[in-house]
């Protein structure tokens, strides 16, 4: 007598039509799980801080896998998860090309301006 034995995940598998597992077409879903980027926003702070990355099926698995991986002591409040392949950044070695033509606008700078001498808090 020979069985055998599937480990499943959550994520691992969805359901057909008529309610029942279909696990045929998820098998090896787990090598094949995408990469999401964390962002955490703690209790003192206003903004969203990167936190890691892990990998899920979905992205309520992710929020889920996130919360028990990066808000173990109460630290977040609220949690991004955006999958990797969606998050696009400027090359550092091409600094000086996106950002010069923004010094050419002088006026852009608070400097710039004068403030009146009854505008004493700005």
């Amino acid at each position: 007598m020979s069985f055998h034995i599937n480990k499943l995940y959550y994520g691992d598998y969805g359901e057909s039509k008529n309610g029942a597992a279909d696990i045929s077409t998820n098998q090896n879903n787990a090598a094949e799980w995408p990469l999401w980027e964390v962002f955490i926003r703690s209790k003192q702070g206003l903004d969203h801080k990167h936190a890691g990355s892990l990998h899920a099926a979905d992205a309520a698995m992710a929020i889920e896998n996130a919360r028990d991986v990066y808000t173990r002591r109460m630290e977040g409040v609220s949690i991004w998860v955006v999958e990797s392949k969606y998050i696009h950044a400027s090359n550092p070695d091409e600094a000086g090309a996106l950002y010069d033509p923004a010094n050419d606008k002088a006026y852009r700078h608070p400097t710039f301006y004068d403030l009146p001498e009854e505008v004493k808090y700005m």
